[in-house]
């Protein structure tokens, strides 16, 4: 498993906008699973999942985001897992990190720390 938290400035719209772009182009077999967007009060929230097969661990990958923020202030959080071969052995050959360092690049690449 691999984590990453990062914070910067945007709204959740554009910031979740260019991320899933970002993150799909990052691997042709890379797809979003699904998206959930919810605002409460000034407040909002989008949650993407995604998946891509690493040919190196021979399995598939998830790739968990949330966008949480308002119109000016963003935080990011990524947690990829799943990476591992078999029922008993989690030894993924770094795809976890992988996918969760395409987040951190396309953040740093936007200002984000």
């Amino acid at each position: 498993m691999a984590s990453l938290s990062m914070y910067g400035k945007g709204s959740v719209d554009s910031v979740s906008n260019f991320l899933s772009k970002d993150i799909l182009n990052s691997g042709v077999s890379c797809e979003i699973v699904d998206t959930i967007n919810r605002t409460v009060g000034q407040t909002s929230i989008c949650i993407m999942v995604f998946e891509k097969y690493y040919m190196r661990s021979s399995n598939r990958t998830s790739l968990t985001v949330s966008v949480i923020g308002d119109d000016k202030n963003v935080c990011v959080d990524a947690i990829g897992s799943g990476g591992g071969q078999g029922a008993f052995f989690k030894f993924s050959w770094g795809a976890e990190e992988d996918f969760v360092a395409q987040v951190e690049k396309s953040l740093i690449n936007r200002g984000f720390k």
